[in-house]
């Protein structure tokens, strides 16, 4: 194996199945978070499904070892973990006196302040879709699932 992004195992098609599922699953909270009065990212860390999703991925991730989908689920995991990385540190900042600034421009940029009065005139009448987290979350998860159908690694990270 000369190229180090060679893949040296196919892995089992119920594995596959079940990375389709995990993200079938991250895709269903995101749904949730688009649909209801929750936010995208407030629904991707803390919905039900995102957290049954992530706990699939740590349960299976071993037998993904040496497979392409080794790289889906780390990915997978990753984008959850960040997310909540991010949720915490606007939390984090927002209650501190200092931070507060910040803090509101992390919240309204991962559009964690929900759909307060007053937020459209403050964010310039921008929803909820336009904000950067809430738009790199799908993304991410959409990008992964389309490259799980194909035996390939999901970044080269």
């Amino acid at each position: 194996m000369s190229d180090p992004n060679e893949i040296a195992a196919a892995p089992a098609p119920s594995l596959v199945t079940i990375a389709h599922l995990v993200y079938a699953l991250h895709s269903l909270s995101l749904l949730i978070g688009v649909t209801t009065a929750a936010t995208i990212v407030g629904a991707f860390v803390f919905g039900v499904p995102s957290i049954i999703a992530v706990v699939i991925n740590y349960v299976k991730r071993s037998e993904a070892r040496g497979t392409f989908l080794e790289s889906h689920f780390r990915w997978q995991i990753r984008t959850f973990w960040f997310a909540l990385l991010w949720c915490i540190l606007a939390g984090v900042l927002f209650v501190t006196f200092v931070g507060i600034p910040l803090a509101v421009a992390i919240f309204f940029a991962a559009g964690i302040l929900g759909d307060l009065p007053g937020r459209a005139r403050l964010a310039g009448a921008a929803r909820s879709q336009t904000h950067v987290y809430e738009r790199l979350t799908p993304v991410r998860c959409l990008r992964g699932w389309t490259g799980a159908a194909a035996p390939h690694p999901s970044s080269k990270r």
